[in-house]
């Protein structure tokens, strides 16, 4: 486990942080465990918050990826973790090299490691070879703070009906195929049907979307990690603004994976969900087989 003794120097950990609670929580976390926190915010996307408890904070343009190894290299970072929400669209807007105006090294990582296909999976991992060629490596944030994944079982009052977990069982089965071919985490289900499937846009707008297409509302989002995770990025995670785009689009059950989620703020997430009737639920496959067997 990360930390030190209090009579030694603190160790120096840098930190890419995207949008969302997700840094900040990493933030507290090594901060409380001895670390000095050296942060590079994406675009400036990172929380206000993350000034608190990091001891550098700078913003760097997400494609100037030799200013971003210079900074932690003038700070001595050998270790880095990302968290956070990083928007892909800007990649496939009109005139996206101009938008993005990689440096040098950007260019590199850009044109070396992502011919192939510009999936999440690929794109993260471009990231982590092109700063390993400078002797920094990327460590998981959850290594600082295992506490954020969801425990297993019910985390609200209200549980899911037997449909329902038949519409879980099916998302399921179908989320975690999407995710080994590295689309998405996220499936909305309602009555055994796909209503949406989550891509580059990010669970929430998937929510949206299941909203626009299934007016009668009642569907099931289950959110699951991919088959081949890699915890140094992209793990899946859910805080408020799921369960507010839940219920104004009409969902009324998430299900997520136990020990393999990030839920950011927990005991306000469940108490929102109970106030707006929401059932969430943390499983694995293992026991929703036993579930639907019984």
């Amino acid at each position: 486990m990360p930390g030190q003794d209090s009579d030694k120097p603190r160790q120096r950990i840098g930190l890419i942080a995207g949008s969302g609670r997700f840094p900040l929580a990493f933030a507290e976390a090594a901060h409380r465990r001895g670390y000095s926190v050296y942060c590079i915010s994406i675009d400036g996307s990172g929380p206000e918050e993350l000034a608190e408890w990091c001891d550098r904070i700078v913003s760097i343009p997400v494609a100037k990826l030799g200013r971003m190894i210079r900074h932690f290299k003038r700070a001595q970072i050998d270790r880095v973790v990302m968290a956070g929400k990083v928007q892909k669209t800007l990649w496939f807007q009109p005139f996206r090299m101009i938008r993005l105006l990689p440096d040098l090294r950007g260019l590199h990582c850009i044109y070396k490691y992502t011919r192939e296909n510009k999936t999440d999976d690929t794109l993260l991992l471009a990231l982590i070879r092109e700063f390993a060629r400078d002797q920094i490596i990327f460590e998981s944030a959850l290594d600082y703070c295992p506490e954020l994944l969801v425990n297993h079982g019910f985390l609200t009052r209200r549980k899911p009906s037997p449909a329902q977990w038949r519409d879980i069982k099916f998302g399921w089965e179908m989320a975690k195929e999407i995710g080994r071919l590295d689309i998405g985490q996220t499936v909305i289900v309602n009555d055994t049907a796909v209503i949406a499937v989550e891509a580059i846009e990010g669970t929430d707008a998937a929510i949206e979307r299941a909203g626009d297409l299934c007016k009668r509302g009642g569907f099931t989002v289950v959110k699951v990690a991919k088959p081949q995770q890699d915890r140094r990025f992209d793990v899946p995670t859910i805080g408020t603004d799921t369960l507010k785009q839940m219920h104004e689009a009409g969902g009324r059950v998430l299900a997520i994976e136990s020990n393999q989620t990030i839920m950011l703020d927990q005991e306000e997430v469940i108490g929102l969900a109970d106030r707006l009737g929401i059932a969430i639920v943390a499983l694995n496959a293992e026991e929703l087989q036993l579930r639907l067997a019984s």
